[in-house]
């Protein structure tokens, strides 16, 4: 019974330390460097074109700054509250590094015809998080409902997304990957949007566009003791944040009173996603993929 204990109690010691290795690892991370060895890799492995890698996709690699302040960032999601319950870290962590970061949010979550109010959370969240307000962009039309059961047209949406990517000349953009980390059928439609745009090549020369990985039920809910996992497993970029950003999430999340239920403290508490973000490249070597 007492060498159990003993054993327990040595594991227990044992994972906190490694949690504090693998943390202070990654918050020394260089991320700049971070990027700049996926957009290599990137443009070793696709259609564009090493030139263009260099000198459009890796800007900030001319200097010794350590900031990302050439990155413009694009973050794509489906309802207010995305940002902040999915991409909390990546946005802080960018921010931290002078990034500039822009929301599109493709509905005004009215499925509960709370549309305008959720707008101004949406907004609320983001001051909290350090977007400015004319970075943020929130689509309310008739083809994009909030329902998870109706069907979001590709095209309208890869239109949206190519528009903002162009105007605001955006070089590095973010969303779901294909199962939406929660399995809602308006995340994976946005996934499915840019991989469309990616493979048939209308993504714009020196634009990396990222997935944020799904992980299952378990590791989900591990709040910070999933991360020994995350740093075993592969991923092309991840951003981690601390306990004070931590709480500057939560402050975000807190601006979206309508969807505080109780459930979704739970969810602050023990969702990975609360502290850590690991991405994927969303390829565009697959040129035969279509939409019917």
């Amino acid at each position: 019974m007492l060498f159990s204990i003993l054993v327990s109690c040595s594991f227990v010691c044992f994972y906190f330390i490694l949690l504090k290795i693998i943390y202070y690892r990654h918050s020394r991370t260089s991320w700049n460097k971070h990027l700049f060895e996926l957009y290599r890799r990137k443009a070793g492995r696709s259609r564009t074109c090493e030139n263009t890698a260099r000198n459009e996709m890796c800007p900030w690699q001319s200097g010794h700054n350590n900031s990302l302040n050439e990155i413009r960032a694009l973050l794509v999601t489906a309802h207010p509250d995305d940002e902040c319950m999915f991409f909390a870290p990546t946005i802080l962590r960018l921010l931290q590094l002078n990034a500039s970061v822009n929301l599109l949010c493709l509905s005004s979550g009215n499925y509960y015809n709370q549309g305008v109010h959720r707008q101004r959370e949406l907004r609320d969240s983001c001051a909290v998080l350090g977007i400015p307000a004319s970075q943020v962009t929130i689509i309310d039309c008739k083809e994009l409902p909030d329902d998870p059961k109706k069907e979001w047209n590709i095209h309208v949406i890869s239109s949206l997304i190519l528009k903002q990517v162009k105007a605001s000349s955006i070089n590095l953009v973010l969303t779901f990957d294909g199962r939406g980390v929660s399995g809602h059928a308006n995340h994976i439609a946005i996934y499915r949007s840019l991989r469309y745009l990616a493979s048939t090549g209308e993504i714009p020369d020196g634009c990396c566009v990222l997935s944020l990985q799904t992980v299952n039920v378990i590791r989900k809910y591990l709040s910070v003791l999933e991360l020994p996992i995350t740093w075993l497993c592969r991923s092309d970029v991840s951003f981690l944040i601390g306990s004070e950003e931590y709480k500057q999430a939560k402050r975000a999340m807190f601006c979206h009173r309508s969807q505080l239920l109780w459930f979704r403290h739970l969810y602050l508490l023990l969702s990975r996603y609360m502290f850590t973000n690991t991405f994927q490249v969303i390829s565009q070597e697959e040129k035969d993929w279509k939409i019917y």
